[in-house]
């Protein structure tokens, strides 16, 4: 059996069609080993419709322009050059023909070249589209591995390539984000009350995750933090989207639009959840005036949850040097199964969203800590954790609602969401799978949110 795949190329409605064999196979009987086309069959079909139409592009695009647009006189030929294209199904060299300038048409130049004019990137965006995406899934290496395998690129793609690329299209969506703002709310209530009937609230979480860092010099300062988010409408798809917030300057401005996409309008509700950190928690502020910030639940379980286990194995404190000052063991027991006792009102006091409760029972356990571990050189671990959770609830306690109410209610208290977010994003694409080293710029929008 012989099979020959034909191109049919009419330019006109008015002109006879041109047909051309572009590619022929043969097979003999049918088995598995021999149905249908194979992968190098079908990258070499690929190739060769490609060639042939892109020529035929060409070709159609050099008639157009032989002569001046403004007084229709013919260009002189001054030269023939060669131009080298990159696309999905092939490298293709288009010749170049030079010409000179009219006249009658100012130009910074004396000469131009009609195909490098329209062909400036020398690749199609189609292929940097794909490298972009599987670079934000993968290393570049395996990137370039991939694409070679299952397309007809036409030559080794190396992986400088798809990182420059990949680069590439993240400065093209750099350059398309509008300029940073303090605040993103430009409507005022009697505005927002006309407004059409919003969608159901749109859930958002924040959270951080760490990878190597290039210019590392000691294991300690060798890592630096990586933001990723994800936006969860009613119905409709999630979007995720990352930044290095030491590099990023419009960390505001890339949340606001990724809200945007997920089409979020000024008068719906918005609930934005985050760590508490001092580098995430003011970022949502002001991008939309019915949103709520709350503090994630998970990772105040998560803080209880350590000092809990440190409580465990807290023991009577040292001898003293007064034996006035001496702690009975009956003393000392009361004060530990208290410190033990106190942590798990806490937990309940903040379930609840009773922040009074809960700082005044940190403050009691700070206190009690303080009889149990004296040394104010050097305090015991438990006791310098209950004084960070101490700050930090200080730090937060206006995000902390009542979560038990609105768990019941079926809404929204934890980031556990990002947390598979922060594994997708982060840490299979830069930490577990592999072990690579990044610089902020190619962990930033190449990386993450060129093709999240």
């Amino acid at each position: 059996m012989k099979i020959t795949v034909s191109v049919t190329i009419q330019a006109d409605d008015d002109v006879a069609a041109v047909v051309s064999d572009v590619f022929t196979i043969k097979r003999e009987t049918l088995e598995p080993a021999s149905m249908g086309l194979h992968l190098d069959e079908a990258k070499d079909l690929l190739a060769a419709v490609q060639e042939k139409m892109v020529g035929e592009q060409a070709r159609a695009a050099l008639a157009q322009a032989t002569t001046c647009p403004s007084c229709g006189a013919a260009h002189r030929h001054k030269d023939a050059r060669t131009i080298v294209v990159r696309t999905l199904f092939g490298v293709l060299r288009l010749a170049s023909p030079r010409w000179w300038r009219c006249s009658c048409t100012p130009g910074s130049t004396t000469t131009f070249s009609p195909l490098a004019q329209l062909l400036p990137e020398r690749t199609t965006p189609e292929l940097q589209y794909l490298e972009a995406k599987f670079a934000a899934l993968v290393s570049y290496g395996a990137s370039a591995e991939l694409l070679a395998e299952v397309l007809p690129l036409g030559r080794p793609l190396h992986a400088t390539a798809v990182r420059l690329h990949a680069q590439a299209v993240a400065q093209r969506l750099e350059d398309e984000l509008g300029e940073e703002q303090f605040s993103f709310i430009d409507t005022c209530p009697a505005q927002r009350e006309n407004l059409p009937r919003p969608d159901l609230p749109i859930v958002v979480g924040l959270d951080g995750g760490y990878v190597h860092s290039s210019t590392q010099r000691s294991r300690r300062d060798g890592w630096f933090e990586v933001i990723a988010g994800k936006a969860i409408p009613a119905t409709g798809k999630a979007s995720c989207f990352a930044y290095v917030q030491t590099y990023d300057t419009k960390p505001k401005r890339r949340l606001f639009q990724a809200l945007q996409a997920q089409g979020m309008t000024a008068n719906q509700q918005v609930t934005f959840l985050t760590d508490g950190g001092e580098d995430i928690r003011d970022l949502p502020l002001y991008l939309n005036a019915q949103a709520e910030h709350l503090l994630d639940w998970f990772h105040i379980t998560m803080r209880i949850t350590v000092m809990t286990n440190m409580a465990r194995s807290l023991r009577p404190p040292p001898p003293a040097a007064d034996p006035d000052l001496e702690l009975s063991p009956e003393a000392a027991a009361r004060l530990i199964t208290g410190v033990r006792e106190d942590l798990g009102r806490l937990k309940w006091f903040l379930w609840h969203g009773n922040v009074f409760r809960a700082l005044t029972t940190v403050d009691g356990l700070i206190g009690d800590l303080e009889i149990l571990q004296p040394d104010e050189r050097e305090p015991g671990k438990l006791l310098a954790a209950v004084r960070e959770f101490d700050s930090y609830l200080r730090a937060n306690a206006e995000r902390i609602p009542n979560y038990g109410e609105r768990h019941r209610a079926g809404e929204a208290i934890s980031t556990a969401f990002t947390e598979s977010t922060v594994n997708q994003v982060i840490s299979k694409r830069m930490v577990k799978r592999v072990r690579l080293f990044w610089s902020d710029s190619g962990a930033g929008p190449p990386a993450c949110d060129a093709a999240v």
